[in-house]
């Protein structure tokens, strides 16, 4: 599996609209170009998912991949994130103080239901020819 050196890969769900629009916020406050993003569906996003053995039955939103160092999930992955982003956005980060299992639970209420909420799409997007170096 070759992947980007020096780059935090974000596996997310490609046909979830609010996994969508979570994904193009990261990318417009991504201004020092950190991440790469990758569907869970996809075959390279199945490949890190299986390397790094996380069940996508537990957790199939969102993941924080760190190559050769180190992975995270749910909230976790989610205020690792913001710690990149510009805008004071990284200042999100610092919620890191609230219990993994108080943090999870509102996550997983969200993940549990995004599709009813925000809605499904039949395939995963297509970036735009400016956006598609940062998608692998």
């Amino acid at each position: 599996m070759k992947l980007p050196e020096n780059k935090k890969i974000i596996l997310f769900d490609g046909v979830c609209n609010l996994c969508d629009s979570a994904v193009q916020f990261i990318i417009k406050h991504d201004k020092k170009d950190v991440f790469r993003f990758v569907a869970l569906q996809s075959e390279l996003g199945q490949e890190i998912v299986s390397y790094i053995s996380i069940d996508t039955s537990k957790t199939d939103s969102i993941i924080l991949y760190i190559p050769g160092k180190s992975y995270y999930y749910k909230a976790e992955a989610a205020l690792n994130i913001s710690k990149d982003l510009s805008g004071g956005y990284n200042l999100l980060s610092l919620l890191k103080f609230i219990p993994n299992v108080i943090s999870n639970s509102v996550y997983d209420y969200v993940a549990r239901n995004r599709y009813k909420w925000y809605g499904k799409k039949e395939a995963c997007m297509i970036p735009t020819p400016e956006l598609k170096a940062k998608f692998l």
